[in-house]
């Protein structure tokens, strides 16, 4: 039990463990923020990938340990990989020897099961938080050990029966929240359709946007677009190619630095539905057409996709379903309607839980001093 003063925990320490994808580091980044403005010191487990991510990561130290996920589809390799899953739980429990947590938060990914396993073992209190609409496979594991759950949305698949669970939203990154009160963009002119694939881009949509837009769009619609793309680098040319070829205003990058300006300039969003861009498009309050990656674990980007749909703020379409005639279509018709994007906008905005990072914080202090 952490000790108390005057019913706070100023000056304790949570551990946060994360790991694998900035879509696990960037709520617990800003998580460590808000813990960090509560008075807390904030330390950091991952493994190499998982710090690849952590350069700016407000903690006061981090933390390698081994980590490794099995592949049970070669059994060949399991015997390796729970050697360095053991070995990164003793580490992980050296320094939890030295350091006196008062709570550990796991946000996912498998870079964060030896310090959650190493929080099991010497009775520290876990809190557990899921980004997506479905437990994955480490917070799934450690679910049964949690104080509680908090989750990105209010759907949550996969968790046990019983489980105290609190849909709390997932934190999001500062810039995003910094343009929230820039108002839908006018209609009057050009139409700017922003287009995303996540952190490596997207091949399907990569070839399938351009050709919806230049092929099945009308033309005099199509004259006023201005498309914003997210292009993996051997995608480039021929897509710049399509966009030409229509006189297709396109700014074209495999990277950019800038998504929350030019998130609020979008009049519509294409993306895939992973659980921060969901949560980023519901903060600045944008329509989309969403596209699940198709392989991800339990289809939790098609879950994650409803919190939109449902509020009527999105379309989703299946990639056995991205055809450019059917995307094309779509796209002409939500373009085509004014009124209706700005009314996907406002349901996007009201969808969404702002204040996810403090209200995690609250139920890690609530976990912390229980």
């Amino acid at each position: 039990m952490a000790e108390e003063t005057n019913g706070k925990l100023d000056g304790k320490l949570v551990i946060i463990a994360a790991g694998g994808t900035g879509g696990h580091m960037f709520p617990a980044r800003a998580f460590a923020d808000e813990m960090r403005r509560r008075g807390w010191r904030v330390g950091l487990i991952s493994d190499s990938r998982g710090l690849h991510y952590a350069s700016d990561f407000p903690a006061e130290w981090k933390e390698e340990v081994f980590a490794a996920s099995p592949n049970f589809r070669k059994p060949w390799t399991l015997p390796g990989a729970f050697l360095k899953i053991q070995a990164g739980i003793g580490m992980a429990k050296r320094i939890m020897k030295e350091k006196k947590p008062a709570l550990v938060a796991g946000f996912g990914g498998y870079p964060a099961f030896p310090a959650l396993a190493a929080a099991k073992a010497r009775k520290v209190p876990i809190l557990i938080h899921e980004q997506n609409a479905v437990l994955g496979r480490v917070n799934r594991n450690m679910a049964r050990n949690a104080s509680v759950i908090a989750s990105g949305f209010d759907r949550l698949d996969r968790l046990p029966a019983g489980k105290p669970h609190k849909a709390v939203g997932n934190p999001v990154r500062a810039p995003i929240l910094a343009v929230r009160d820039q108002p839908y963009p006018s209609t009057d002119d050009k139409l700017t359709i922003l287009v995303t694939g996540g952190s490596q881009g997207s091949q399907i949509i990569g070839e399938s946007v351009p050709l919806a837009i230049a092929n099945h769009i009308p033309a005099p619609l199509r004259s006023r677009l201005k498309v914003i793309q997210q292009v993996r680098t051997e995608q480039l040319e021929k897509v710049k190619e399509i966009y030409d070829k229509v006189m297709v205003e396109a700014e074209l990058a495999p990277f950019f630095s800038d998504m929350p300006e030019k998130l609020a300039a979008a009049h519509l969003v294409i993306a895939r539905s992973g659980a921060g861009t969901v949560s980023e498009l519901a903060a600045v309050g944008r329509p989309s057409i969403l596209i699940p990656l198709a392989i991800a674990m339990d289809d939790h980007q098609a879950a994650n996709a409803e919190a939109l749909t449902d509020a009527g703020a999105a379309d989703m379409i299946l990639e056995s379903n991205l055809y450019p005639a059917l995307l094309g279509e779509l796209i002409a018709a939500r373009i085509a309607d004014a009124d209706e994007l700005k009314q996907r906008a406002d349901a996007a905005k009201h969808s969404a839980k702002v204040n996810a990072a403090g209200d995690l914080a609250d139920l890690a202090e609530a976990v912390a001093l229980h």
